[in-house]
């Protein structure tokens, strides 16, 4: 049965309310809880992307300390070069590439990295010198040492595509490979409807490139995100995106096999990174407030919103960036307890961020949706 063409316009009204406030309400403050601040120097510098693509989402840097590498949204893989001061190419993970991969706008990456493809995770083995690259739509693929086009790994596990393939992290000593894959439904381009449904088909995965051996650690997880192994490798930490929080699963000692909540968060995480100082940097896309809790303690609301006939992700995306919303990122401890909080609105304003990666005194700030990555050097920790 059709619908009116009035209660299509009352839908969209409603569906435009409702992401005004869920855009507007991520600009809220952190929690008190939150006692550790970050200083910043002066020092800041943003490192432009070519070729108008947006996105370094994730950061690696290779077994020799180049780098980082990143991944952009029109499927390349770009290494900065500090002699000469500018990105490079370094690889593309799909070989499906066509003219439509790279242009004319990134506003149109979206439409086609289901053919070009959109690397988000991203570290080096040390053992085989090569780059795991998460995909979002090719699955899990590598590099070669010296770059080019990428080789799938995996793209079904247990005969089931792989739709959103997220974030990874290695084991070095064994090579072996954690990935995540945030939801057997939705692609990274409905991500806004991800969160909505509250799906909770997300998986934690390990592969294991000796024997080529993949397996399913944990099911069920609601917008697998980010994973980062602890310096001793006894346990992972998993970032779900829709639950605000990150779980701790063991892996090793006495507790192996046992999950638990490792930290609640106030914002929606991205990604996870140890940091050369302890702990882990926790990227957060935005904030979040009581009334994004409500829509999402009912999950009837949000299936009442993926319902209407508008492009929820578009328009979130939109207003989201009208607004003016801003990121921030959290160095947690070992014990989930917050070390430090990052937030640069003056000069980070409007956007995400998904990833801080700390090398050699510098933070490295990636963003999901920034034409650029951003330098602080000199950060001074206080609290």
């Amino acid at each position: 049965m059709m619908m009116k063409p009035q209660l299509h316009l009352t839908a969209a009204i409603v569906a435009v309310i409702v992401t005004t406030w869920f855009a507007y309400n991520y600009s809220v403050e952190p929690s008190n809880q939150q006692n550790a601040v970050s200083k910043l120097s002066s020092h800041y510098e943003t490192v432009p992307i070519q070729n108008d693509a947006v996105g370094p989402e994730s950061f690696a840097f290779d077994p020799h300390g180049e780098g980082p590498y990143t991944g952009v949204s029109d499927g390349r893989i770009i290494k900065w070069h500090r002699t000469q001061n500018r990105w490079v190419n370094f690889a593309v993970t799909s070989s499906h590439r066509d003219d439509e991969c790279g242009g004319p706008s990134h506003d149109e990456h979206p439409k086609t990295e289901h053919i070009c493809g959109r690397p988000l995770g991203l570290c080096f083995s040390i053992l085989s010198g090569e780059l795991y690259v998460a995909d979002a739509y090719k699955g899990l693929v590598v590099v070669e040492p010296n770059g080019g086009t990428a080789r799938k790994v995996i793209s079904h596990v247990e005969g089931e595509p792989l739709a959103f393939t997220n974030s990874l992290d290695i084991d070095q000593r064994t090579g072996a490979v954690y990935f995540t894959s945030s939801s057997s439904k939705y692609e990274r381009r409905n991500y806004v409807s991800l969160i909505l449904s509250r799906d909770n088909t997300g998986r934690l995965m390990k592969y294991e490139p000796q024997s080529g051996q993949v397996s399913v650690l944990l099911n069920n997880l609601t917008f697998a995100n980010g994973v980062a192994l602890s310096k001793d490798g006894n346990y992972i930490l998993i970032v779900e995106t829709t639950s605000c929080r990150v779980l701790r699963y063991w892996l090793e000692t006495p507790k192996a096999g046992t999950l638990e909540v490792f930290a609640d968060l106030p914002g929606f995480p991205d990604n996870i990174k140890r940091s050369p100082r302890g702990g882990f940097w926790v990227g957060i896309y935005s904030k979040r407030e009581k009334f994004i809790q409500w829509i999402l303690s009912y999950p009837w609301v949000g299936k009442a919103l993926l319902r209407l006939p508008l492009d929820i992700t578009k328009t979130y995306s939109y207003l989201a960036k009208l607004k003016g919303s801003t990121g921030l990122a959290i160095r947690l401890s070992e014990k989930g307890d917050v070390l430090e909080i990052f937030e640069d609105r003056s000069r980070n304003r409007g956007k995400s961020i998904s990833e801080v990666e700390e090398r050699d005194g510098i933070l490295w700030v990636g963003s999901i949706d920034a034409p650029f990555a951003a330098k602080y050097s000199s950060l001074v920790a206080q609290g």
